[in-house]
């Protein structure tokens, strides 16, 4: 019994091998995917829900100022809530008037287990483009994605509190001339607090070619090690680049984040290069890669976890 046993493991063993040099380099890079993200920080699953109703019909594209506006506000806050983040004013709010709409942005606080004078801000922005010629834009990745991963964000800080204290900030108008962020900025308030970092995501559920994009460490060379020496998780290949450096489309003020550049406040900013539904009405869930998706909010879980316990 023993030697039948014998030869049969060395049977299976000499299968293996076989079929291991036979594997093609498709096969290899599935398998190293499959195996670089075990578990994640975050419920994957709450972070695919969120985004589906968010970029639903039934929110109405989110435009500033609309009704489905209104709905995706109340979303976030009570979002926000069932997850223990506190309010950074009195109710989440902050109000502010641009030409003829009333805007809202959406702020959350956890506070820092360390230094209280310190405050990093993680951003996305809720608006999109609402309904055009009877056809709605839903923007699930942009930008539901991003403020999905806020949720993820606050899932991840009740097990893992930060150093730092962090604002959770979920920007109306970006779409309208990234008026959320500039106000958020310039308010006499936010002023007093000592923001030292922002981190931006805006798009960044789909690549064709699986690739996130780190923008501002070129400007801020502080962050760049930390960009440069992370090593890629699953599916998401993390590229600097997109910096005015020859490198493609300048990204630098493209998005919430200008406004803290603008600031003198350190910034990253991920996203993904613009793809064929970019402001079209086809920008829908189901269009969205999960699994790219999944890996790039745990990449940048694990960015602002390494950032968190820099002297910023």
């Amino acid at each position: 019994m023993k030697r039948i046993a014998f030869v049969y493991v060395l049977a299976i063993s000499l299968l293996f091998i076989s079929c291991k040099t036979q594997t093609t380099p498709e096969v290899q890079k599935e398998v190293e995917i499959a195996a670089a993200i075990t578990n994640y920080s975050y419920s994957t699953e709450a972070l695919l829900k969120n985004i589906k109703t968010l970029s639903s019909d039934a929110f109405e594209g989110r435009r500033t100022g609309t009704e489905g506006a209104k709905k995706a506000k109340a979303y976030i806050i009570d979002a926000f809530a069932k997850e223990g983040v506190l309010s950074l004013n009195k109710d989440f709010e902050q109000h502010f008037i641009f030409g003829n709409y009333n805007a809202t942005n959406i702020l959350g606080l956890i506070k820092g287990t360390k230094d209280n004078r310190k405050y990093i801000v993680l951003s996305a922005h809720y608006d999109h483009e609402g309904i055009k010629n009877g056809k709605i834009y839903n923007g699930a990745d942009d930008d539901a994605s991003g403020v999905s991963a806020l949720f993820a964000f606050a899932e991840y800080f009740k097990s893992n509190p930060p150093k730092h204290n962090v604002i959770l900030a979920a920007f109306d108008g970006e779409e309208l001339g990234l008026k959320g962020a500039y106000h958020f900025v310039k308010d006499n308030t936010i002023q007093q607090r000592n923001i030292v970092l922002n981190l931006n995501m805006d798009m960044i559920s789909r690549s064709n070619k699986n690739e996130l994009f780190a923008v501002g460490s070129r400007y801020y060379s502080q962050l760049k090690p930390t960009i440069e020496n992370f090593k890629d998780l699953g599916k998401v290949d993390l590229l600097i680049g997109h910096e005015g450096l020859g490198d493609g489309d300048d990204w630098t003020n493209s998005s919430d984040h200008a406004a803290f550049h603008k600031a003198d406040i350190p910034f990253i900013y991920f996203g993904v290069a613009d793809h064929e539904d970019y402001h079209k009405p086809t920008d829908d869930f189901e269009r969205i890669d999960n699994q790219f998706y999944q890996d790039a909010v745990e990449t940048i879980i694990q960015i602002f976890t390494k950032f968190d316990t820099l002297e910023l």
